[in-house]
């Protein structure tokens, strides 16, 4: 089980990997061409709002809803029958999108009021920051149908990763990334306002990833004719799951639109701050904890529907390994290396030694909340895969009103820092309820071997972190480098990391090769 766990989560990270390093090349183009300044913030607000709606309709709520439901049937009925549902699931949620993409295109000017309040009311008294509010509306209309696409995209996906065909759907989000730097170098340069541009390449880019997919669905005979299906008795178990999973598996996205409602009101560079951070978390979260979860639930669902107790609770604690040995010298590391890593990726053109002090502070605090953002991918499908959706959504609504609270109480000394920090400690929350709420159901209990993994790989975390801090050149050195030695001394220093945290880890009397095989 595990090795086949083990391959599966390697293809995924290998296809992530190829995604995040574009990712990270389209960011390096942007902040090159735009820095962090008015239009920065205006193109990523207009970005974020279509994103956290795929979170909902996509791959987040209806993905942990919708593949447990397809695994139950394609263990359990026919073909007719799987062809059956695959064409009421798509044509019911196309009727769905499809509404709410004309809503957000048309009520763009009040989606901007609602989530960027604090241009709203710059516009509203004739302030100089109300430009944003106005811009921010137009490139929303471009930006929303980005919503439509995507989400057909994540239920071809879904459909090809319960058949496990996993390295499709996790390549997918490279023409995203191509689409957006091909119109950030020829198209964006041209046009009187950049971020206008940047807003086509997103359109595209969900329209390049939509019909990627559709090959792929014909090789495995699962293109169908969308049907309207409400009624249907698979449709419906998917839409009863899926509408308390709409919030719980969001809270996290939910908490970053709230940054940016508060971001809003804070001195500008603040939402692109936050977004250079964020992105920069987003890489080992991608690469480590989207893949393992996106490969586990699958087979947990599996061991539910065969009532596999032990296999269950082998495959969750296997993936909670997993995090922790890749989880935790990820997160260490990051808020080490924050500063040298934004030197390096953005610092030229209109991103400055100003912008790159400023973003570390967010991308150090976001950092510090990167192991329970990835053991929330892993803990949650110990619900999702049970049809259990109830439960993390009670969890996700504390945690969502404890990130409001800390918003509060810290956004005033602390300013977007404290929006991050809010972030982190409501992640580490909402992963601490998860644990404790599949602890008292009997479903999964940390082992006392796994415990003794934890305890090796943190003394293994701070040889790796004294050994960065002492050979971290000082600021002065950085700057007193050109870009190609700043590289090579990142690269070494992510390398020596590496190795310490690895030759620590076989001293301890871990060998990190045998997680493959659950040993």
């Amino acid at each position: 089980m595990s090795k086949s766990l083990f391959k599966s989560g390697m293809i995924v990270s290998a296809m992530t990997l190829i995604s995040r390093v574009l990712g990270l090349v389209r960011d390096v183009v942007i902040a090159n061409l735009m820095g962090a300044g008015s239009g920065a913030d205006v193109f990523f607000f207009a970005n974020k709002i279509p994103n956290f709606l795929r979170r909902l309709f996509a791959e987040g709520a209806f993905a942990q809803a919708f593949v447990p439901v397809l695994t139950e049937y394609q263990e359990k009925h026919t073909s007719e029958e799987i062809k059956d549902l695959l064409s009421k699931v798509a044509g019911t949620l196309g009727v769905i999108i499809t509404v709410v993409t004309l809503i957000g295109v048309i009520a763009s000017p009040i989606l901007t009021a609602l989530f960027g309040g604090g241009w709203f009311l710059a516009w509203v008294n004739g302030e100089p920051d109300g430009a944003k509010f106005e811009l921010a509306a137009l490139m929303l209309k471009i930006t929303f149908p980005y919503l439509w696409f995507i989400t057909f995209t994540a239920l071809a996906g879904s459909i090809l990763n319960s058949r496990g065909r996993f390295a499709v759907s996790a390549f997918t989000p490279v023409f995203l990334n191509i689409a957006i730097i091909t119109a950030a170098i020829f198209l964006a340069p041209h046009m009187e306002q950049a971020e206008i541009g940047l807003a086509i390449g997103v359109f595209f880019g969900g329209l390049i990833q939509f019909l990627f997919q559709i090959p792929f669905l014909l090789k495995e005979k699962a293109l169908v004719k969308p049907a309207w299906g409400w009624n249907h008795p698979g449709v419906t178990k998917i839409r009863t799951l899926m509408l308390p999973a709409l919030f719980g598996v969001s809270v996290s996205q939910i908490n970053l639109l709230l940054d940016t409602f508060i971001a809003s009101f804070l001195m500008t560079g603040s939402i692109s701050y936050l977004y250079y951070a964020d992105r920069l978390l987003e890489f080992p979260l991608g690469l480590f904890g989207i893949a393992i979860a996106t490969v586990i639930l699958p087979a947990l669902s599996k061991k539910h529907i065969n009532a596999e107790g032990s296999g269950f609770e082998s495959t969750m604690d296997w993936g909670v390994k997993a995090i922790l040995l890749l989880g935790m010298p990820a997160m260490c590391g990051l808020i080490v290396l924050a500063k040298p890593m934004l030197m390096v990726l953005f610092m030229r053109g209109e991103f400055t030694l100003h912008n790159v002090e400023m973003s570390s502070y967010s991308l150090m605090a976001y950092g510090c909340g990167l192991l329970s953002f990835m053991l929330i991918k892993v803990l949650a499908p110990g619900y999702y895969s049970r049809q259990d959706t109830r439960t993390p959504v009670r969890y996700g609504i504390i945690a969502m009103v404890c990130n409001m609270v800390f918003n509060l109480i810290l956004a005033y000394p602390f300013g977007y820092v404290g929006l991050a920090m809010a972030t982190s400690m409501s992640a580490l929350l909402n992963a601490g309820l998860l644990y404790r709420g599949l602890h008292k159901a009997g479903v999964y209990r940390v082992s006392r071997q796994t415990a003794f993994f934890f305890l090796k790989a943190l003394l293994s975390c701070c040889v790796m972190v004294a050994l960065l801090v002492h050979f971290l050149p000082s600021q002065e050195a950085w700057l007193g480098q050109e870009f190609h030695e700043r590289a090579m001394t990142l690269l070494m220093l992510i390398g020596m990391g590496g190795a310490s945290y690895l030759i620590s880890l076989v001293i301890f009397g871990v060998r990190p090769w045998k997680i493959k095989t659950g040993l």
